[in-house]
């Protein structure tokens, strides 16, 4: 009776994340890949080194180098569990990002999905902070400078940048008060509101019935969660893990010379996943590049959801077979014309030089934002009259031209730029440089 009862609590915890019964459509691992359950995992996993990881660090400018260097060297399996907490940070943002565009190219960010929509909206910016803050902590060469290069940016959002900027750092410069206040944010901030938000997210997803699947699943049968779902999580669950392992025994954390304040690598690169923001940073006016794009990309993913579907498309991969094309041949295009126009601006385009006098936000910044709009809407009437599209398919098409145009410009930042941030080619970087990726 007593293995009977237990067996029954465990079932009735399940179901507080899984419907009882779900389609056999819902199973196939290319329906999600996968991808929110390996979020879980490595959020789990970040919870258990990140834990064993305060035993040994010191989060002090004068004790926090050392005490990683001691940690590598002197404690059993330290290294180890620093990989293991560097990469499960890294591969979170990867999955996570993934995961988010899984939702949106099968639909699943509007209607009674919309809320859930932002809960992932604020948990990715989570993961985000949580990488950003925990950058700084080892307190090297490459730490500091990436931090220095991010927290500068803040600069340049009008009226409240410096202020931003002054309370991040708690101070003047990178110092003591930055450690503290990064590590504060790392360890108990970030955390809190994951505590808070993850739990919000599956239950919203149970609340809608659990994944998204096609409108039309008429005769299609549904199984119980209970074993078919859960066995299959497990599985997932089982080879990230192996995969997160195997990853950081191939490969170690980078860990440079301890910080200098008073030498300055170069070239001296944001961290990886923020290398994009960095080369916005090479082509538009500053307080166009750090804030007014990233404002307009974040405003246009909160209101996402409120875009009107002509027909139910949710659970369909990129809306329809016209959309699947038109999104191959939007990443196609992207992937021409983001280069070229990268090498462009670069070398031969300079409209300050061809109208030198007006200000520098004009000519560097509003003129190529207007520009970049007006192309924009151009490419979006040209792929719906060319393909007989819909407006979602059409937005689809405009969204994925901007996503792969960053992937490059994030690529560009990372592996294309050398001394003094000029365009190299990857062959030509140094160790140094190459390390400032991970």
């Amino acid at each position: 009776m007593t293995s009977v009862h237990a067996k029954n609590k465990n079932k009735g915890f399940i179901y507080h994340l899984h419907p009882p019964r779900v389609s056999q459509n819902a199973l196939k691992y290319t329906h999600t890949w996968g991808l929110g359950g390996s979020a879980l995992v490595l959020v789990l996993m970040q919870i258990v080194t990140g834990v064993l990881l305060l035993f040994v660090y010191s989060p002090t400018p004068e004790a926090a180098y050392l005490s990683i260097t001691v940690l590598q060297q002197d404690v059993l399996f330290g290294r180890l569990v620093r990989n293991l907490h560097h990469w499960g940070g890294n591969f979170l943002i990867f999955v996570i990002f993934f995961h988010m565009l899984r939702v949106f190219f099968t639909g699943a960010y509007n209607g009674k999905r919309k809320a859930n929509w932002w809960i992932g909206l604020g948990l990715f910016l989570c993961v985000l902070i949580s990488n950003f803050t925990g950058y700084l902590l080892p307190l090297d060469q490459l730490s500091y400078w990436a931090i220095t290069i991010c927290t500068n940016m803040f600069e340049y959002i009008p009226y409240i940048g410096t202020m931003i900027q002054k309370i991040i750092i708690g101070g003047a410069e990178i110092g003591k008060a930055t450690l503290s206040n990064f590590f504060a944010i790392h360890v108990a901030l970030v955390p809190m509101c994951l505590a808070i938000l993850m739990p919000f997210h599956f239950w919203q997803v149970r609340k809608a019935k659990g994944v998204i699947s096609p409108a039309d699943t008429k005769g299609v049968q549904k199984v119980p969660s209970v074993p078919h779902l859960v066995t299959r999580e497990a599985a997932m669950a089982l080879a990230v893990i192996a995969a997160l392992f195997l990853f950081s025994v191939l490969f170690n954390a980078p860990l440079e010379d301890k910080a200098n304040p008073g030498l300055s690598p170069n070239p001296t690169k944001a961290p990886w996943y923020f290398s994009g923001l960095q080369e916005l940073l090479q082509h538009f006016h500053p307080s166009i590049a750090v804030f007014v794009i990233p404002f307009l990309i974040v405003l246009g993913l909160i209101c996402l959801p409120y875009l009107k579907f002509e027909k139910a498309t949710g659970g369909i991969w990129f809306l329809s077979e016209n959309g699947r094309r038109m999104g191959v041949v939007s990443a196609t295009i992207a992937l021409v014309f983001a280069p070229m126009m990268i090498v462009l601006d670069e070398y031969v385009l300079n409209i300050s030089r061809l109208l030198p006098g007006l200000p520098t936000v004009l000519a560097n910044g509003l003129i190529p934002v207007v520009l970049t709009m007006i192309f924009l809407i151009g490419f979006y009437q040209s792929m719906k009259r060319k393909y007989a599209a819909s407006a979602e398919e059409g937005i689809q098409a405009v969204f994925i031209f901007l996503l792969v145009s960053f992937v490059v410009l994030t690529i560009t930042g990372i592996w294309f730029r050398g001394l003094g941030m000029a365009l190299a080619w990857p062959w030509d970087l140094t160790v140094n440089q190459i390390n400032s990726i991970k």
